[in-house]
């Protein structure tokens, strides 16, 4: 498959969906697994499917491999992105943007706060962004936040994103 640089107007997008946890597996990854399934509802392709822990180093060299792989188009993490001392997904992963999409994290935490945890949605700091031309979104590892953050954000505009990283390559 890989990057033919035409892709023209993209149907299908390849994602790497990455969970941060200490604790769970791949039985227990209930958001990852979420995740995945509404990727496929929505006929995307799992590309990579990884399981870390919360750690700059490992959350790090996943990014790399997952933005360096030709076939991956975006990238969802999901987990480490409160603000306990274990939360280090987003310093870990910001320094790879070259463009960051401040609405993303607005507009997440405003639904967060209607929909989903009210005030507490103010802990969160969800993040998206363009890493080597590769979208990044990086939502909190609760299934409600990644059920909202897919079916509010993510599938209505992944295709879209896509397409314009790639229309000028």
């Amino acid at each position: 498959m890989g990057h033919c640089h035409d892709k023209g107007n993209l149907k299908t997008v390849t994602c790497a969906v990455i969970t941060v946890s200490d604790t769970r597996n791949k039985d227990t990854d209930k958001s990852g697994q979420t995740i995945i399934e509404l990727l496929k509802t929505d006929n995307h392709h799992i590309g990579m499917y990884e399981i870390i822990p919360d750690d700059v180093a490992s959350i790090q060299k996943t990014l790399e491999t997952a933005i360096h792989e030709d076939a991956i188009d975006a990238v969802i993490f999901n987990g480490g992105t409160g603000i306990s001392q274990r939360d280090v997904t987003i310093e870990a992963i910001r320094p790879y943007f070259k463009k960051e999409l401040p609405g993303f994290g607005e507009i997440f935490r405003y639904l967060s706060y209607q929909f989903d945890i009210g005030s507490a949605s103010i802990l969160s700091r969800a993040i998206a962004g363009i890493a080597n031309n590769r979208i990044v979104f990086s939502v909190p590892g609760s299934t409600g936040a990644v059920k909202l953050a897919m079916e509010k954000l993510i599938l209505p505009e992944i295709k879209h994103a896509v397409n314009e990283i790639h229309k000028d390559l």
